[in-house]
């Protein structure tokens, strides 16, 4: 491992995914690959329960960025000493309504997201022990927003007490506090590679996000509808 991303979702997090494995420093682990493959949630929530499989969790890849990995930033940076630690940040007013149409979205409130995603829960056991894994880590007792989330105040607020604690936790030498906006050249000269000659990548990790829990919820009940018309018993 060779850099940990500790910039909460939301950040360009899809972006820093591509950008890092452009520089070579991939594959490069983020939340969609854990909605690739909901057979990794378990590993997850292992980490969760403090067992710490991330020799079994990062096989493959030399870097991570997002959740569920910047949930981790502090043991990762013991069991990697040598990998450096990527905070990226937003302007709070323009990231919390970003995050409150997806991932606040998903869990809470009557939004067609969260009906589609709690629709999906009823016929798809793996999608249930995913919503209880974003539970744990986001929204209960141990979660990063375990302090307030229900209002915008209380999720920027949150925001700003992670990312001081993160600027205060790791040592200054392992830490770049850096946006997407800030381009290659602070990222670059961090990780000790040269600058592409092509430019920042702009990914929309928004729709990608959205389009995933959407599109996956939509064909699993379709399935399921299938089955039920044939007689199949789910």
């Amino acid at each position: 491992m060779r850099l940990i991303g500790a910039g909460l979702p939301r950040t360009g997090t899809l972006t820093q995914k591509v950008a890092v494995e452009m520089l070579g420093l991939g594959p490069c682990y983020h939340w969609v690959d854990v909605l690739a493959d909901l057979r990794r949630v378990d590993q997850w929530q292992r980490a969760m329960d403090g067992e710490g499989p991330w020799q079994e969790i990062f096989a493959g890849f030399d870097s991570s960025v997002d959740w569920p990995g910047g949930y981790f930033y502090k043991e990762l940076m013991e069991a990697y000493p040598d990998a450096k630690v990527l905070l990226s940040v937003r302007n709070a007013e323009k990231w919390e309504p970003s995050f409150r149409e997806t991932i606040w979205n998903m869990g809470h409130g009557e939004s067609l997201l969260r009906l589609l995603s709690s629709a999906r829960a009823q016929v798809d056991p793996q999608w249930q022990d995913y919503l209880a894994l974003v539970q744990r880590m986001f929204w209960g007792p141990e979660g990063t927003f375990a302090n307030g989330h229900a209002t915008p105040g209380e999720l920027m607020a949150e925001m700003e007490r992670h990312n001081e604690e993160v600027k205060q936790t790791v040592p200054a030498e392992r830490l770049l506090v850096w946006q997407v906006t800030d381009g290659w050249e602070p990222l670059c000269e961090f990780m000790e590679v040269e600058v592409p000659p092509e430019p920042l990548p702009h990914v929309n990790d928004r729709e990608t996000f959205l389009g995933r829990v959407a599109d996956g919820a939509i064909a699993t009940l379709a399935t399921w509808r299938e089955r039920q018309s044939s007689g199949v018993v789910a």
